[in-house]
């Protein structure tokens, strides 16, 4: 996905739309909007938007640390049209699409990946049936249709663009080419899939006070949760395919 911040207006649309259609409690949040300046940077005054949610990233941090009981998952090669399989947790990355996928079913609700994320992209919902985590899905239920993201298709200043970006004539391939960055540092560089284009100094804006300087650790109590549990559930897993 790429944001254009120039085209931005705040007007928080995409998070009224994304709350609507996946049912997200009043107090938490897929997508947001933030508002940053004015603040005085080597460009100029700055005053714009960070509009942001799960980055979908190339090595997404919250993958490694879900000790959920895995699966086996089939999916379908988009180069040889092959059926694979794959085993995964309650949290994995899609193979085929890149988007970083939830089980809410087998999510045991330890919470290691919410700590886990350098965006503060994820959080617990304790309002469901039993506690687990949530993000942005990059609205997979509406692309494998054929449809936008529902927070493409609310905004109405067209501020965003999704699509394939190994495919030259897609808007965010397009984008991309013209300068649009990801929000990443020396020190987290797992390959976030939002992108923004703005002004040098908003950009610059946007850079210095959302770009993670450093990986997050899982909290002391979350972490034994998955030190104890994430063996046991391997060794039972084990068992079970003798």
């Amino acid at each position: 996905m790429v944001i254009d911040l120039g085209r931005c207006m705040g007007c928080h649309s995409c998070v009224v739309g994304c709350k609507a259609e996946h049912n997200v409690p009043d107090d938490l949040n897929r997508s947001w909007v933030k508002t940053l300046g004015p603040s005085r940077t080597r460009q100029g005054i700055a005053f714009t938007f960070y509009p942001g949610h799960c980055n979908h990233c190339d090595e997404p941090a919250c993958v490694n640390v879900c000790p959920a009981p895995l699966a086996e998952i089939s999916y379908s090669d988009p180069v040889t049209g092959n059926e694979k399989k794959m085993v995964v947790a309650a949290t994995w990355k899609d193979p085929v699409n890149g988007i970083v996928r939830i089980d809410g079913e087998r999510c045991i609700g330890c919470g290691a990946c919410v700590d886990a994320c350098p965006y503060h992209a994820r959080y617990m919902n304790t309002q469901t049936e039993k506690p687990r985590a949530d993000k942005c899905s990059f609205c997979i239920e509406r692309v494998e249709q054929g449809m936008e993201p529902v927070c493409v298709e609310t905004c109405p200043c067209g501020a965003r663009f999704f699509g394939d970006m190994e495919d030259p004539g897609s808007s965010v391939s397009r984008y991309i080419k013209m300068g649009a960055r990801r929000l990443d540092s020396r020190v987290v560089n797992i390959g976030p899939n939002v992108y923004y284009l703005g002004s040098s100094k908003d950009i610059s804006l946007l850079v210095s006070r959302c770009t993670p300087i450093r990986m997050p650790e899982v909290s002391a109590r979350r972490s034994l949760l998955s030190l104890m549990v994430k063996p046991a559930i391997r060794k039972a897993e084990k068992l079970l395919n003798l």
